[in-house]
């Protein structure tokens, strides 16, 4: 469950992008696409962020997450252990991870030389991470506690498709 939470500002519009995102996710396109959709509506409407996409828990490994859709730059980084990375530390430790310059992190796994900051929210099910959704962007700290907001309110869209 989450705790309270400061209102969001929804200076960009985060309100009509939630409602978009739950249009999406009520019609009856695989969900592969459904997800797809998604990341393309974010990096499409949302400025600085520049590399959207989904991991998820491998089913069989549970200690491990998969690269689902995603929209932005090929990234090498398919299979991540928990722990390993931004992405492994937010699997770990069940949190939102808001990174606003990734060069002062050690255990940064570097996706592209253009990436600055990195946003990660897990999506729970059942009290269980199952996923994460993950945020590059080409600018240093341009993520505000409104996106945090924004995407655990994604986070819990995304989770009832499951």
């Amino acid at each position: 469950m989450r705790k309270e939470k400061a209102p969001l500002t929804d200076p960009i519009g985060y309100d009509s992008y939630l409602n978009q995102i739950k249009t999406v996710c009520k019609s009856r396109i695989s969900l592969n696409d459904k997800l797809k959709k998604i990341c393309e509506l974010l990096k499409e409407n949302i400025p600085y962020y520049d590399w959207v996409g989904f991991y998820f828990v491998n089913k069989s490994k549970r200690d491990e997450l998969i690269l689902g859709p995603f929209v932005g730059e090929q990234t090498e980084h398919v299979r991540i252990s928990f722990g390993q990375g931004i992405c492994g530390q937010v699997a770990e430790q069940r949190k939102t991870f808001i990174i606003q310059d990734v060069t002062k992190e050690t255990n940064y796994l570097s996706c592209s030389l253009k990436v600055k900051s990195e946003i990660v929210v897990p999506i729970f099910k059942n009290r269980k991470i199952i996923g994460e959704i993950d945020i590059d962007s080409h600018s240093v700290s341009p993520f505000t506690n409104d996106d945090k907001i924004f995407l655990e309110d994604v986070s819990i869209v995304v989770a009832d498709l499951f």
